[in-house]
C-alpha cells in the first residue's frame, strides 16, 4: 500500500485528506521537520512533506505532483478531472496557485529568518508577507464568490490542497470570519467533511 510522509501542522494535510476521500489503504508515517535525524531525509533529502513512497517502491515529492497521482488512482471518485478537459487544468491553475503563491506568503509571515537573518528585518519581512498574504486572500475569497468549492461544487483536490491553508489563517493573526467570511464559510465546510476529520484526527495523536 501507499506510504505517505506527513508532519502535524504541515501542507501534507492535503495529500492525506486525499488518500481519506479515496479510501485507498494506506499507511502514514508522522516526521518532524527541521531537524537532521528525522527519518524524513531517508526518503527525501529535502526533509519535505508530503512524500510519496509508492506500491512499486517510487519516491514522489510536491504536492503538486502528489495530488493528480493518488486522484488518478481512483478517477471515478471525482476528485480530478478527465485529461485534455478545461476542468482539469482549472484545478491544476488551483494547485498552482496555491503552491507558488499562497503557501510561500505564510513563509514570510511565519518564517522570516527565510528571507533575512537579520532579527532587526524581521518585522519588516513579516510585514510584507503579510501584505501580500492578504491580497492572495483577497483574490480568492472573489474566485470562489458563489460556488461551494474551488470549481463549483464538487469537492477536489484543489480543495483539499487549498483547505489547508485557510485553516492556517489563525497562524498568521488572520480573523477569517471578521476580514474575509466567504474564506471563513468555506473553511468550515473543508473541516466538517469525514476525511478532513479523519486525516486530522490521525495527525493530531502521538
Amino acid at each position: 500500500m501507499p506510504k505517505l510522509y506527513v508532519a502535524k501542522g504541515a501542507c501534507s494535510l492535503g495529500a492525506h485528506v486525499v488518500l481519506k476521500e479515496l479510501g485507498i489503504a494506506h499507511e502514514i508515517v508522522k516526521v518532524p521537520l527541521r531537524q537532521p535525524d528525522s527519518p524524513i531525509f531517508k526518503v527525501n533529502p529535502l526533509g519535505r512533506v508530503p512524500t510519496l513512497v509508492t506500491d512499486d517502491g517510487e519516491v514522489i515529492t510536491e504536492n503538486a505532483a502528489i495530488l493528480p497521482y493518488l486522484a488518478d488512482l481512483k478517477p471515478e471518485a471525482g476528485l480530478f478531472a478527465p485529461a485534455g478537459s478545461v476542468e482539469r487544468a482549472r484545478i491544476q491553475e488551483w494547485i498552482g496557485l496555491v503552491n507558488s503563491d499562497l503557501h510561500p506568503a505564510f513563509r514570510a509571515v511565519n518564517r522570516p529568518n527565510l528571507f533575512h537573518p537579520d532579527e532587526a528585518q524581521f518585522p519588516a519581512v513579516r510585514a510584507q508577507g503579510l501584505t501580500r498574504l492578504r491580497d492572495l486572500l483577497s483574490a480568492i475569497q472573489r474566485k470562489l464568490e458563489g460556488k461551494t468549492w474551488a470549481i463549483g461544487e464538487r469537492f477536489t483536490v484543489a480543495d483539499a490542497y487549498l483547505g489547508v491553508f485557510i485553516g492556517w489563517l489563525p497562524r498568521a493573526g488572520i480573523d477569517a470570519a471578521k476580514d474575509y467570511p466567504g474564506l471563513a464559510a468555506y473553511g468550515d465546510r473543508y473541516h466538517a467533511r469525514s476525511a478532513v476529520k479523519a486525516a486530522l484526527t490521525v495527525e493530531s495523536t502521538d
